[in-house]
C-alpha cells in the first residue's frame, strides 16, 4: 500500500502520525465546471478548497438508480441529518452510491471547503479496500471510515481525536491516514445552490438566444433596406418600360378592333343591299381566327356571276328552303 498511500504509524501518547504529512494544508483549486462558467459564477464559485472536518458527518450507502443519483444521495441525506439544507459528497461502486453528509449550518466557518474523508469513498483517489480504515485528523477532531467485515455496511467514526483515536487503534485493521495534499478533491453538493446555479444559467442563455436573435433580425433588415434601395432606380426604370408598352399595345389592339369592325359593318351593309336587289335575304355573318363566313336565302334562279358583291358563293346544299328559296354560303 505504500506505493499509493502513507501508513501510519503509532505514537507513544496513543495518535496516530502519518509517515509523510505537511505541517499545513495548502488550500487547493478546481476546474471551473460548464454549468458554472455558463451561469457566470466562473471567478466566485471555485475559490481555493482548504480541508475541513464539520462537527457534524454522517455516511452511508444506497442502492444505484440510474439518472437519479443526487436525488436519491440527497434524499437519503435530508433523512439522516434532520433538514433539507445539506451538504454531501457521493461515488457510484458496485451498484450503490457511497456518501458522506453533513448539514449545511455546520460549513459557517468553513465556506469553500471539502471533507478529505470523501476521498476515501469507493472510487476516489484515495480507496484501497475496504479491509482498510482511513482516518483524517484535523484541529483536535478526527474522522474514521471502515466497513464491517460481516454486513459490508460503511462505518463513519467522528469526534475529539483523543477519543477517536484510541478506539480505532484497538480495531483489527490496516490504518490509512489520509493527506489531503495529494488526495483530489471532491467538492460538496448542495442542491439548492445548484437549482440557483441553474435557473441563471437558463436565464442566461434565454437573454443570449434573444440577443442574438434580434441582432439577426436588425441585420436582416438592414441588408433588405440596403438592398431595396439599390434595386428601387431600376425597378422605376421598368416599370415605366412596361407602362409605356402596355399603352402601345393596348392603343393598337384598339385600332385593330375599329378597324376590323368599320370593316365589316361595311361588308355586312354591302350583302344586305345586292340581296335586297334579287329578293335575298342574310341569314349569318360569322368572323372566326379572321375569316368571313356568311350564309343567304335567294331566289333558285340566282347565280353568283350575275352579282359581283355575292360573287364566288355557293348553294350549301341541293335542299330548298321552306320559302321556296336556296341556302348559299360565301367567304368573302
Amino acid at each position: 500500500m505504500a506505493g499509493k498511500k502513507s501508513e501510519d504509524t503509532v505514537a507513544n501518547d496513543g495518535t496516530l502520525t502519518p509517515e509523510t504529512s505537511s505541517a499545513v494544508s495548502a488550500p487547493k483549486t478546481v476546474q471551473a465546471t460548464l454549468l458554472e462558467r455558463i451561469a457566470g459564477d466562473k471567478a466566485n464559485a471555485r475559490k481555493l478548497y482548504q480541508p475541513s472536518l464539520p462537527d457534524e458527518l454522517i455516511a452511508g450507502s444506497i442502492p444505484h438508480i440510474p439518472g437519479a443519483e443526487e436525488e436519491s444521495v440527497w434524499n437519503a441525506a435530508v433523512q439522516a441529518c434532520g433538514t433539507e439544507r445539506v451538504h454531501f459528497s457521493y461515488t457510484i461502486e458496485e451498484g450503490r452510491c457511497w456518501y458522506i453528509a453533513t448539514p449545511s449550518s455546520s460549513l459557517a466557518s468553513n465556506p469553500d471547503s471539502w471533507c478529505p474523508l470523501a476521498a476515501a469513498l469507493p472510487g476516489n483517489s484515495e480507496y484501497w479496500d475496504k479491509e482498510t480504515v482511513y482516518i483524517y485528523e484535523k484541529d483536535g477532531q478526527a474522522g474514521a471510515l471502515r466497513w464491517d467485515k460481516e454486513t459490508g455496511r460503511m462505518q463513519l467514526f467522528l469526534g475529539p481525536a483523543r477519543t477517536i483515536l484510541p478506539k480505532v487503534q484497538s480495531l483489527d485493521a490496516n490504518f490509512v491516514t489520509i493527506n489531503a495534499e495529494t488526495a483530489e478533491i471532491c467538492p460538496w453538493v448542495n442542491i439548492e445552490l445548484k437549482t440557483d446555479m441553474l435557473s441563471r444559467a437558463a436565464g442566461k442563455i434565454m437573454v443570449l438566444t434573444g440577443a442574438g436573435v434580434a441582432v439577426i433580425a436588425s441585420i436582416y433588415i438592414l441588408v433588405m433596406f440596403a438592398y431595396a434601395n439599390i434595386l428601387q432606380p431600376q425597378l422605376d426604370e421598368t416599370k415605366s418600360e412596361t407602362e409605356l408598352a402596355s399603352m402601345q399595345l393596348l392603343n393598337d389592339a384598339a385600332r385593330s378592333l375599329e378597324n376590323d369592325a368599320l370593316k365589316h359593318i361595311v361588308r355586312i351593309q354591302e350583302l344586305n343591299d345586292n340581296l335586297y336587289q334579287i329578293q335575298g335575304t342574310l341569314v349569318k355573318y360569322e368572323v372566326k381566327g379572321g375569316n368571313v363566313i356568311w350564309e343567304a336565302l335567294v331566289p333558285q334562279a340566282f347565280t353568283s356571276t350575275s352579282t359581283p358583291a355575292l360573287r364566288g358563293a355557293q348553294p350549301v346544299s341541293n335542299t330548298i328552303e321552306p320559302d321556296g328559296r336556296v341556302r348559299i354560303r360565301g367567304t368573302s
